[in-house]
């Protein structure tokens, strides 16, 4: 039996977000098809060229959108700190030079704040998530997570910036939370459930 279920391209080739993004949609109320950029080798390569992170999500979603012909979910997200006046913010992905090299992001940024006192290490992660259709309708959610930024690296899981980021009223960074509990509290997890009654209502304009 073919598989029925609307399909929706994930407009990254992050593995990690990948995971986290297909777990948290499977989580919703509404079950679709997932495909990945993956499937599409020639799509195009969308330059963040917007001011914010929900112009970022939007740009990628109409350009996968349109060149699959598929409903197509981007998100753009980042790290925002308050002694560097909310920076990385957008460049979050290319903080050190170069995008994704989460390492070389992770040390700057730790590097760029170690005078400043534990008081003053406020923080927060901030996501936006879009769902474009073909035929042009664009929804946006947008989630955020407060905390602060520690000294060292903790933890393995997540990706990012994940292993400095101490949530507000958590004890362990996101890095050290199990992938549930980092879905429940996460901006993207927030961003992305705040999506699903627009996938769900969109989806079923389209016919997809």
């Amino acid at each position: 039996m073919s598989d029925q279920r609307p399909r929706i391209v994930l407009a990254t080739r992050n593995a990690g977000k990948l995971i986290e993004l297909d777990r948290i949609l499977l989580a919703s109320a509404v079950r679709v098809r997932l495909l990945t950029l993956g499937q599409f080798p020639d799509a195009p390569d969308v330059a963040e060229t917007g001011a914010t992170f929900a112009e970022n999500a939007m740009l990628k979603a109409r350009a996968v959108a349109e060149f699959t012909g598929l409903a197509a979910v981007a998100d753009d997200s980042g790290i925002c700190v308050d002694a560097l006046n909310g920076m990385p913010g957008v460049l979050s992905a290319r903080w050190a030079g170069r995008h994704g090299n989460d390492a070389a992001n992770l040390r700057l940024l730790l590097d760029q704040v170690a005078d400043v006192p534990d008081g003053r290490r406020g923080a927060h992660f901030a996501c936006a998530a879009a769902l474009a259709l073909p035929a042009g309708e664009v929804a946006v959610s947008e989630g955020k997570v407060t905390g602060r930024i520690i000294r060292e690296p903790r933890g393995t899981g997540g990706f990012g910036y994940d292993p400095i980021f101490l949530p507000e009223g958590e004890t362990r960074t996101t890095a050290e939370m199990s992938a549930h509990e980092k879905d429940a509290i996460s901006h993207r997890g927030r961003a992305f459930r705040g999506l699903v009654c627009d996938i769900a209502r969109l989806l079923q304009i389209s016919g997809s």
